[in-house]
């Protein structure tokens, strides 16, 4: 898989616990990977590029990190289950089902939202969005 970075040389520093912004980062992009990897087995297509992308942006009040994957993408009827603690689509033994859910709650406590775009056979995209003030 290839890992894409485009990060804002304009962010600045935003006040947050790094261990557990760091600890979210790692969620998001480690279940990127095995989302691209998901499609990439799944498939059998030699032309599909797995791809990960990391983007930060300043906004007016805020900063933006964008992890952004070419995975299969979040089925409509679990999507507003994935923040739920212990919700997993990984097979037994693979995953807890707890890491989105403290990643959100670790957002929540920074003052800042985690939320997700996805369509289905295109990819998924997490944006975590942190105040600046």
């Amino acid at each position: 898989a290839t890992m894409q970075t485009d990060f804002d040389e304009s962010v600045e520093q935003v006040n947050v616990i790094p261990q557990d912004i760091g600890r979210v980062l790692l969620n998001l992009i480690t279940n990127a990977f095995y989302a691209v990897n998901e499609r990439k087995t799944a498939s059998g297509d030699a032309e599909f590029k797995p791809t990960v992308s990391v983007v930060t942006k300043k906004l007016k009040k805020s900063v933006e990190i964008s992890v952004k994957d070419n995975g299969n993408g979040i089925p409509k009827h679990i999507l507003n289950k994935i923040f739920q603690p212990f919700f997993t689509t990984k097979p037994t033994g693979e995953g807890t089902g707890l890491g989105l859910s403290m990643s959100y709650d670790i957002v929540k406590a920074h003052g800042g939202e985690l939320k997700v775009t996805t369509k289905e056979k295109i990819g998924t995209t997490f944006r975590i969005e942190l105040p600046t003030n």
